[in-house]
């Protein structure tokens, strides 16, 4: 669904609008364009979105659609999509990525309504990137769970999958974080990247540990992305892996340690069981 006229207003749909997720001179001419001549705007938080508005120098109704929103809200949006052009937004960044939208999405497309979305500021993207990890396969999982056990159960879950993981994570959160992914995927080389697009933007990068040290001694402010390289495809020879087991060992059970490194080199866990077990003793 594309609309090339800028005069007139949008045909009726739904236009999904990716907004900034840092500095406002990322907002696309396209998205600019769709806002201004939108007839109403979903949005997240309307204070949020009011200060982007502003800025624009654009004035459109409105309406909250967040995670809280229910079926009423949701109808009330598609009725409107029928008859003028809706565009959805988020606080940040690309709408439906870990934000509220794909329910509203979903049943737009089922009824027959028109629906666009227009690319734009990523912040998954952005910092995979900007990582230096490998970037032909990756997987994009949202928050890590809050628990310790739901968490380290999310990582063991993608251990073995051989692509870059990319997570949200919050500034208070990362340190439990990175010890968890050090205990699951120990070895891995991780990025932090934060403030991504403002003024003290950063990525850094390491092991669980080494960026465990530096944040302890700093603590972090801001939105992370937090990212995990894959598990490695190197033959055993390249590998220290008395040093990885040793690692693992600290505090890990032999047959542990043993699934751990497997997981982080795919070598053979039987090898490295009996190798752990020597260690061991």
């Amino acid at each position: 669904m594309t609309d090339h006229d800028q005069t007139n207003p949008l045909s009726p749909g739904l236009y999904i609008v990716a907004t900034p997720i840092g500095n406002l001179g990322d907002l696309t001419m396209r998205a600019a364009d769709t806002l201004r001549r939108c007839e109403t705007i979903a949005c997240e938080d309307t204070r949020v979105t009011g200060k982007l508005m502003h800025h624009l120098g654009i004035s459109k109704p409105l309406w909250r659609y967040d995670d809280h929103s229910d079926e009423r809200d949701r109808a009330r949006l598609l009725e409107r999509t029928r008859t003028a052009a809706v565009a959805l937004v988020s606080d940040a960044g690309t709408p439906l990525v870990s934000d509220p939208g794909y329910r509203l999405v979903r049943q737009a497309r089922a009824e027959g309504i028109a629906v666009t979305s227009l690319p734009g500021p990523s912040a998954p993207v952005m910092g995979l990137t900007l990582s230096g990890l490998p970037n032909d396969r990756f997987l994009f999982a949202g928050f890590l769970p809050v628990k310790d056990k739901a968490r380290r159960e999310a990582l063991e879950e993608f251990a073995d999958l051989r692509a870059t993981l990319i997570f949200f994570e919050t500034a208070p959160r990362l340190l439990r974080s990175l010890e968890a992914i050090g205990e699951v995927l120990p070895g891995r080389e991780i990025a932090v990247a934060r403030e991504l697009t403002k003024l003290h933007e950063e990525c850094r990068t390491g092991t669980a540990g080494e960026l465990a040290a530096h944040y302890e001694g700093r603590p972090p402010k801001g939105e992370i992305v937090l990212l995990v390289g894959p598990p490695s495809a190197q033959p055993l020879g390249t590998f220290d892996v008395d040093a990885l087991l040793r690692d693992a060992l600290q505090d890990q059970k032999p047959s542990h340690a043993a699934a751990s490194v497997a997981r982080t080199t795919g070598l053979d866990r039987k090898t490295l069981y009996a190798r752990a077990m020597e260690l061991k003793e």
